[in-house]
């Protein structure tokens, strides 16, 4: 689908962002708990550790999000 509006633009990211999200959450969440339970690493290492998964899940997030709105905007299987 080609949005033709700002709207139907909004919607398709919106769409993808939400799907995306809950695709890749099962993944940080088995990060986060490993890290929690890593009897080698201090509370403080442990925290860092957790922040550092949460931006990769961003990041990863966002680059599924881009490249599934333009791979669809412009055809691209």
């Amino acid at each position: 689908m080609v949005p033709r509006t700002k709207e139907e633009l909004k919607k398709m990211v919106t769409q993808t962002t939400v799907e995306t999200y809950e695709e890749l959450t099962p993944q940080l969440i088995v990060l986060l708990d490993q890290t929690k339970h890593n009897e080698k690493l201090t509370e403080a290492q442990k925290q860092d550790e957790i922040l550092l998964h949460m931006m990769g899940y961003i990041k990863s997030c966002t680059n599924e999000i881009i490249v599934e709105v333009l791979s669809e905007i412009l055809g691209l299987d």
